[in-house]
């Protein structure tokens, strides 16, 4: 009796030849440390080949800060009384502009969606971008807060680490605002174009040109839901007072849960695909 040949049934059909299933393409879901650091260290590599743009991040809040305390050279109660808040508004204005074009830009050229063809989540990508302009943003905020505070003569009442736990936050705010507006930009000129829609009324309703509680009760609603209204209070508190109050507290708190909330958005609204 013969034996049944290799690769045919017994009925002598021939059967087709077993294959490895192929993997089933998951992303990953939980953010990684190791893929988030390498998504930041990239951005940083990008970006140091970028001098202007590293200039516009760090200098330009400095330069500002000191345009201003010479504007109130006659004055310098009048500086130190809208100083502080400046301080925190500055660094939020540049990292939400820097930040969304530069992700804009990797949208648009296709690397954003090349990374994303690659085992990195979203979550991944949107932490990844924030630490490295995080990063950055601490380096601004403390140029910013030595000048004002040593050269400048920006006079607070509170502790000067306050002031710049703050002014680090106001400018995590912005990569964060930065990043989730960028994903509605077709264009830098779009991006540029969200900033008198996101940025200039928060910066009129803040409390920086007139107290919250004069405004019309409606725009003063309106500024209670606003971050950077947190952001100028809690730069305010630092300026009158000695001591961490709970007010501080709670606007450092609130300005901290925005970021977070606006990187979350950023993330679930990120497309896999350019248009």
């Amino acid at each position: 009796m013969n034996p049944t040949p290799a690769g045919t049934t017994p009925t002598g059909t021939t059967s087709a030849p077993s294959t490895p299933s192929a993997p089933s393409a998951t992303r990953p879901r939980a953010l990684s440390a190791s893929r988030t650091t390498a998504t930041a260290a990239r951005v940083l590599r990008q970006l140091s080949h970028d001098p202007r743009t590293i200039a516009l991040l760090i200098l330009i809040p400095c330069v500002m800060l000191l345009l201003l305390r010479y504007v109130f050279d006659g004055s310098p109660r009048t500086f130190d009384s809208i100083g502080a808040s400046l301080l925190g508004i500055f660094p939020l204005i540049t990292m939400f502009l820097v930040t969304s074009i530069a992700t804009l830009r990797e949208r648009t050229s296709g690397t954003l969606e090349r990374l994303l063809a690659l085992p990195l989540g979203k979550g991944d990508l949107i932490a990844g971008y924030a630490l490295a302009f995080g990063t950055l943003a601490i380096i601004q905020s403390a140029l910013a807060t030595g000048l004002a505070l040593w050269l400048l003569g920006l006079d607070v009442t509170g502790s000067p680490w306050l002031l710049l736990l703050v002014a680090l936050l106001d400018a995590l705010l912005g990569t964060a605002l930065g990043l989730f507006v960028s994903a509605f930009a077709a264009s830098e000129f779009q991006a540029v174009q969200f900033m008198p829609a996101v940025i200039f009324p928060q910066l009129l309703l803040c409390g920086l040109f007139t107290p919250r509680d004069d405004m019309h009760p409606v725009l003063e609603t309106l500024s209670d839901v606003l971050p950077m209204s947190y952001a100028v209070d809690g730069m305010n508190e630092v300026l009158h007072h000695t001591d961490m109050t709970a007010t501080f507290v709670r606007d450092v708190l609130i300005v901290a849960g925005c970021a977070l909330l606006v990187l979350a958005l950023g993330a679930a609204t990120l497309r896999r695909r350019t248009a």
